[in-house]
């Protein structure tokens, strides 16, 4: 299961072209952080999606992750960040296939996953929360709640939720499959669905100026009697180890310091988004 798409806008669609055009030639071997210094430029795969990667009004990338690899990848000898947006499903091919360095997209490390990409130890855990209308007339706090009220759920293209709200018994075929958050936000507002499942910090985020819905508390999905904690990483080729253990250094660095919290609250995450989970412990789910 993915994660997350939003309009990119015509600077964003100009990135893309402009990486599109550099062609997928052979995966380049050798010491990937060296090459990259060399260089002076790490390519960033985003999708374009608030608050992970994104093109503010000003038409400038900005978003946790660009901010955060910025900080990072200057302190280990590169200087420029390029963020390049594209689909969410594109991401890990285009990583590949060589369109970009290294990817963060608010992507969930998982089993799946781990078997195409290496990941960096995740800068931050989710969980999830539903965009429902203004006093939750329904009572839905979870997807069992949905499951007993019969009411009509919508969540986003690829999202994780889908999966969660399958394993709760909610037949996929009942499940309207929205754009994204704002989709989500307007469907509810709009009365055609009664509750839009996504993750906790872009739900409060959308809701945060609407009048007719609002955001549940967070919680876990519990699947096969497990609560589902997620947590979102970097994503690197198999062959450039080298560069997510130089990465992995940094980010612990700015766990420790609390520099990793500084540089995400502006994009709305808060302390209960830190996490102390490892990429491995998220590859075994």
């Amino acid at each position: 299961m993915s994660r997350r798409s939003l309009l990119l806008g015509t600077a964003a669609a100009g990135a893309l072209t402009a990486v599109g055009a550099a062609g997928c030639g052979r995966v380049p071997s050798g010491d990937a952080l060296a090459r990259l210094k060399s260089q002076g430029t790490v390519r960033l795969g985003i999708a374009g999606e608030v608050p992970y990667g994104y093109v503010d009004d000003q038409g400038e990338f900005t978003g946790e992750a660009p901010e955060l690899a910025r900080v990072i990848f200057k302190r280990l000898g590169i200087d420029r960040v390029q963020p390049v947006a594209t689909d969410f499903a594109s991401l890990i091919p285009g990583l590949n296939s060589q369109q970009f360095d290294v990817v963060s997209a608010g992507m969930y490390i998982n089993k799946e996953r781990c078997a195409q990409v290496v990941f960096a130890d995740p800068e931050y855990q989710m969980l999830d929360s539903f965009i429902v209308r203004k006093g939750n007339p329904k009572n839905l706090r979870t997807y069992e709640d949905v499951v007993r009220a019969k009411a009509r759920l919508a969540s986003g293209t690829g999202y994780a939720e889908i999966g969660y709200a399958v394993a709760a018994g909610i037949p996929e075929k009942d499940i309207v499959i929205l754009q994204d958050q704002v989709a989500g936000l307007n469907a509810v507002e709009s009365g055609r669905v009664d509750v839009f499942a996504g993750t906790a910090l872009t739900a409060r985020e959308v809701v945060r100026k609407s009048t007719r819905a609002e955001a549940t508390e967070p919680f876990a999905a519990v699947v096969d009697g497990k609560k589902q904690i997620d947590g979102g990483g970097f994503a690197f080729r198999p062959t450039d180890s080298d560069l997510r253990d130089a990465f992995n250094v940094e980010i612990h660095k700015m766990k420790k310091s609390g520099e990793l919290l500084r540089i995400l609250k502006p994009f709305g995450f808060t302390e209960s988004e830190m996490t102390t989970l490892t990429a491995e412990e998220l590859c075994e789910k």
